[in-house]
Order: C-alpha cells, then structure tokens, then sequence
C-alpha cells in the first residue's frame, strides 16, 4: 500500500503530518494525521489512536485538540483517521448524522451504505496495517484508543472487542449505548438493519453485558453538554461496568459542553492515562 504526503510540519520537536491513501475497505481516497514525537533513530514508539466525532474529519482534533504537548512529553505517536468514506460517488445523507462525515465505526450491510461504509474493517484492520508498514518507529505492540461523541463511540467498542490490541481506551463524551439513543437508532438502523442483534457489537453497554471486559476505562463528561441526557447517558455505561467489575473513572466536569474546548481542555489527561498503561 502506498501514501500521499500532504503535508509536514515540526512541531513540539516532532513532526506533524497528513497524509492520504486509496483504501480497499471503503473504496475511496482516505485522510489521516499523525503526530510523531522526537525519537532517536530505531527507537520504537507506543501509539494513541484518537476517532472523531460527527461532522469531523481528521482535522479536527488536528487543528484544536491540543494533544502534541503532552505527546511529545509522554512520547506518545497520536493518530487521527476520518470519521467515513468521502467523494463523488459515495452514499450521502441530508442530516449530519447520517452519511458522510457519520461512519459510526462500522461496517455497513444495508444499501446505499454498504459498498463504500466500512469504517470498523478500516480502522480496525487497514489503517493500522499501513501504520505499520510506512512508520517503522511505531510499537504495534503498545497501542492506546480514545475517541469523541461518536468516536467515543467507537473508541469504546474497537477497545472492547479488541481487547487484547489496545493497553488503554478512554473515551470524551461517548455516545455509550447507540442502541437505546436516537443518534444510534438511526444510525445502526440504517446502516446495519433492523436486526438489533446485529447492533450489539456496536454498542459498548452491550458488549460488555455480552462479557466483553477491559481492566479500566477513564470516560470524562461535561455536565453542560447540550447531548447529555438524549444522546450521551453515561449512566448506563456507569451501570453496566459496576455490574461487570470495570473500574470506570467517569468525571463529570462541571459547566463543560460538548465542543473542543472541552475536549482540549483534558486532552492532557487521556495521553497521561495512555502512556502509564502503554509502558507498563
């Protein structure tokens, strides 16, 4: 497989960078970031992979998420996909919660979605497969995943059904129960069917009722976000993990919304909660 580099820069002594690559998974021209600390010549590093939320592509938390600081400190690479397929030709919808720019982390069987909506094979196999090949400092071995709204989502549930992958998964306002939430229902529905024994696995409060299991998980909320009780209810993640012995951190932040100032603003913290298990 080959990639596109759309650009570099330094930053924090690491170097900040773009790049683009045709894609099997989804059949289109795909874009990610990466950031890559200072390291000496073989040296291997861990990884935090970060999934985004609705609406966002990877330059989201790129441009705003304030995390080279505190991975050039732990040394930390951090990579940034998109959140879906793109372009001419790929399936869309009117709404933002639905399409392009929605993914949602999975694998589309229902049309028009499916030939191109294949974003779990994506991240869960083919981007970490060309990490692996164009990266030689990256440690395979030591990855991290956190993620935002929706890709809090999907950070959730690619930690959990990968358990043996991921050292950390963390998670900024999650949508943490897709199957009993509007942004979900729609989404799983129209994507997967109406089966809902085919959303489980795309349901972290599911998973883990299905005895999918992690040591810890760190899940911070903000209690002014305007999607927390239709759309978040973190509650349920709370319940559920008590149920399955997961130690949760939740923080509930007081006066945080849903936007990247949030999310900046303990970004610092989820690379802290990263590293110490990715070193361990």
């Amino acid at each position: 497989m080959t990639i596109e580099t759309i650009s570099t820069s330094k930053a924090h002594g690491g170097v900040q960078g773009v790049y683009a690559h045709d894609s099997e998974a989804t059949g289109t021209r795909m874009t990610f970031s990466v950031f890559v600390p200072a390291h000496e010549e073989g040296e291997k590093l861990p990884i935090l992979w970060y999934l985004s939320g609705l609406t966002c592509t990877h330059a989201n938390v790129t441009e705003k998420g304030e995390f080279r600081g505190p991975c050039a400190g732990h040394r930390v690479i951090f990579i940034a996909p998109d959140t879906s397929p793109r372009g001419e030709g790929v399936a869309n919808d009117d709404a933002y919660d639905m399409g392009q720019g929605a993914g949602f982390y999975v694998d589309a069987t229902q049309e028009p979605w499916a030939k191109h909506f294949r974003m779990r094979t994506y991240i869960e196999q083919e981007l970490p497969a060309l990490i692996a090949e164009h990266f030689p400092m990256v440690d395979m071995g030591a990855q991290a995943i956190t993620g935002h709204s929706m890709g809090g989502h999907g950070a959730l549930t690619i930690g959990l059904r990968n358990a043996d992958r991921f050292r950390s998964v963390s998670a900024f306002a999650p949508i943490v129960a897709p199957s009993q939430v509007p942004w979900g229902e729609k989404a799983l529905g129209g994507y997967l069917g109406q089966d809902r024994t085919a959303w489980r696995q795309a349901d972290a409060v599911a998973l883990i009722e299905d005895g999918a299991r992690v040591p810890d998980l760190l899940v911070d909320q903000g209690d002014a976000d305007q999607f927390l009780a239709e759309q978040l209810r973190p509650e349920l993640l709370a319940e559920a993990c008590e149920k399955a012995g997961i130690a949760l951190t939740l923080r509930m932040q007081p006066g945080y919304d849903h936007s990247y100032h949030f999310i900046s603003t303990f970004m610092a913290d989820h690379v802290a909660w990263a590293a110490a298990r990715l070193r361990r």
